[in-house]
């Protein structure tokens, strides 16, 4: 009887310990795939971003960008996958003293083919990014249709994760009233997660505007982790925003990052 219950304890040990490291190494996949921006995972980001302090007025805005990631296998060999970043923006003290503003910003939209397998954990992916005039205030919107290319490339070993990504916009049409767009968006990205599937990313965000000759830094490390809301899966990350370098109209002294991503792997 002493021998049969040491065994049933042994094997309540052993299913117990198999079933931690099976969620441990699904909660590490799940991760890495998180971290990749073109990896075949279904996602939908929510990404508040709120700056505060902006410019000589102190004025704060409100970001919050809904970012859909759809990838579509087209072949055995080739994905496609489309990110999308919807912009609904409140802002208060930007364009002048007690004026609020706020409605869904211009819509930028990419798409990326990106080979199916990974060689030595590198993985690119490149085509073309879109921009719509959607905004719905004059002051949050370019009035202008932009195209360009845009390209990523990362490598993952171990919980590690770096690459950067990058886009170029020209405006090919829109308002006669409103100046050119020429805009670079350069990201660089650097990403370490645990076996539990937590977190740490550093990510520089640089937009350079060609035309209006201004250059705009973010440094922004995050923390994240991932969680379970019944079945369904979500990653949670937080951490703060240094606008490093900005044209002092547009120059924010605090930042703030909170995002929200529902999970749907296969």
């Amino acid at each position: 009887m002493k021998n049969k219950f040491l065994a049933m304890l042994m094997m309540a040990f052993a299913s117990f310990f198999s079933f931690t490291a099976k969620a441990q190494d699904d909660a590490a996949a799940l991760a890495k795939k998180l971290a990749n921006p073109i990896a075949s995972l279904i996602s939908l980001p929510f990404q508040n971003n709120l700056d505060h302090g902006i410019g000589s007025l102190n004025g704060s805005r409100y970001t919050l960008n809904v970012q859909p990631v759809i990838p579509v296998s087209i072949s055995k060999k080739l994905n496609l996958i489309s990110r999308v970043i919807v912009p609904i923006v409140s802002q208060y003290n930007i364009t002048a003293v007690a004026k609020h503003q706020s409605g869904i910003s211009d819509i930028v939209a990419s798409a990326f083919l990106s080979p199916t397998n990974t060689k030595n954990g590198v993985t690119w992916g490149a085509g073309p990014v879109f921009l719509f005039p959607t905004g719905s205030d004059k002051y949050l919107t370019g009035k202008k249709f932009g195209i360009g290319p845009t390209i990523v490339a990362l490598k993952q070993k171990g919980g590690w994760t770096y690459g950067a990504l990058f886009n170029q916009i020209w405006s090919v049409s829109g308002s006669k009233d409103r100046p050119d767009i020429s805009q670079m968006f350069v990201n660089p990205f650097l990403t370490y997660n645990w076996k539990s599937g937590a977190g740490i990313t550093t990510a520089v965000e640089w937009t350079e505007s060609w035309t209006a000759k201004t250059t705009n830094v973010f440094i922004i490390p995050t923390f994240s982790g991932l969680t379970s809301f019944g079945k369904q899966k979500v990653s949670l990350a937080v951490g703060p925003k240094f606008n490093v370098t900005a044209p002092s109209g547009v120059r924010s002294k605090f930042g703030l990052r909170a995002s929200m991503a529902l999970l749907f792997p296969k």
